[in-house]
């Protein structure tokens, strides 16, 4: 056994009363073990470390009113003055911790009083009404897990860049709520009305029009995150869930919603959210396409040679994942992965395939065909749909890593040519 130095040693030995080492313990129970800041993360972890050379020779903290990750682990989102990124090369599984959820904001996010909160429902309506969060909760309530995307999800331009760079603002989550035409039920929709706009309470005063057939297939309105109440900055106290279309017509914070006959063209459906197909300007795509990322091994990871498990997730707006293809030499030919079971209709879904690297360079991709038949495009497919000037919307093209023969992982960005 290794002998302890003196220095280690006084912290946990030596003639020590029940009072200093009560203090001792309390103290260690009481020190912050999360920080945003790697300058105090790792002075926290020299303090945890010293402490707990043996766990075994030292009580640790007790209960507490709140849990928090291990100090050895520190995902955190990456912010930017209008968002933060979902680290998807931290998780585990689809499901994403609800303080690691992506954040896209126009105004900031608002601090609602969930008791004085009201949502209006009126126009083509039989009898308009108000209804606050209580009245909401007393609605027969449903939870379905799915994910939400910006519609601007798609980042690319250098080698060293990471899943969450690439395609952070994507995430899932387990959501309840009550069905939407549970709530059109209840004021009585007139024959007349095609569509609806959904207003928030942010400062931007988010609005979107979305089509009557929406609220009646798997529309909600939301209260509920993975199991508790929803968060602040993705919606608290309720939002609209739309599962499978783009991120921006999920309205957070709702408080009104009118029923009409024709769409309301608001900002964020005209001169926003809009691109280009060769001469033409597509509005209201509704639906994400259906993409897939290789999480593992990506930048700046190394691997080693041998057996590696590849790892990703994929997804569409438009139905379940039918499959996941990868290549491991550079798209010359692709084997199926498998997908993790329950694969869920407009939900994240897990895949993994178990490759032998040679320590030869390549590349590794990933591709994903939904239940409607839509195999994820590459981006020459993309440019030779919609033109050169793809604009910033709906890009889900196909992704590359590039391995090197010393196992460094590298992102391949791609230019329009």
């Amino acid at each position: 056994m290794k002998k302890q130095d003196k220095t280690d040693r006084k912290i946990v030995t030596g003639k020590m009363s029940r009072r200093t080492l009560l203090g001792g313990v309390i103290t260690a129970a009481v020190l912050p073990v999360q920080s945003l800041f790697a300058s105090e993360a790792k002075a926290e972890k020299q303090v945890l470390t010293d402490i707990v050379d043996d766990p075994t020779k030292i009580i640790g903290p007790g209960p507490s009113p709140l849990g928090k990750r291990s100090l050895f682990e520190q995902p955190v989102r990456k912010p930017s003055d209008i968002s933060s990124r979902t680290p998807l090369q931290d998780m585990h599984s689809t499901i994403t911790p609800a303080d690691l959820h992506f954040e896209r904001h126009h105004a900031g996010v608002p601090a609602i009083d969930p008791v004085k909160h009201e949502l209006l429902i009126h126009g083509l309506v039989d009898q308009p009404m108000k209804f606050t969060l209580a009245d909401i909760k007393r609605f027969p309530s449903i939870t379905r897990t799915c994910f939400i995307e910006c519609a601007g999800n798609f980042r690319t331009g250098k080698t060293e860049m990471t899943p969450q760079d690439i395609l952070g603002l994507t995430s899932q989550s387990e959501w309840t709520g009550v069905m939407l035409s549970t709530i059109f039920e209840e004021v009585g929709i007139s024959n007349k009305a095609k569509w609806f706009l959904a207003e928030g309470s942010d400062a931007a005063v988010m609005t979107r029009t979305i089509p009557i057939a929406k609220a009646w297939d798997d529309a909600m309105i939301v209260y509920a995150q993975n199991g508790e109440a929803m968060r602040p900055e993705q919606g608290y106290p309720m939002r609209l869930l739309l599962p499978g279309f783009e991120g921006n017509m999920n309205i957070k914070w709702l408080r009104r919603i009118e029923l009409s006959e024709e769409p309301y063209m608001t900002r964020e459906e005209t001169s926003k959210y809009t691109y280009p197909v060769k001469d033409k300007i597509r509005m209201f795509s509704f639906e994400l396409d259906a993409r897939s990322i290789i999480t593992y091994p990506a930048y700046p990871q190394k691997v080693n040679k041998g057996w590696v498990e590849i790892r990703g997730i994929a997804w569409s707006g438009r139905g379940k994942v039918e499959k996941v293809e990868v290549s491991t030499d550079a798209g010359k030919t692709w084997q199926l992965a498998n997908l993790q079971e329950p694969v869920l209709s407009k939900a994240h879904t897990y895949f993994r395939h178990l490759w032998e690297w040679d320590g030869k360079a390549t590349e590794i991709l990933s591709r994903v065909t939904d239940e409607t038949g839509y195999l994820q495009p590459t981006l020459a497919q993309l440019v030779a749909a919609r033109g050169v000037n793809l604009g910033g919307y709906h890009m889900n093209p196909i992704t590359a890593w590039q391995i090197g023969a010393d196992g460094r992982v590298l992102f391949k960005p791609e230019t329009i040519k």
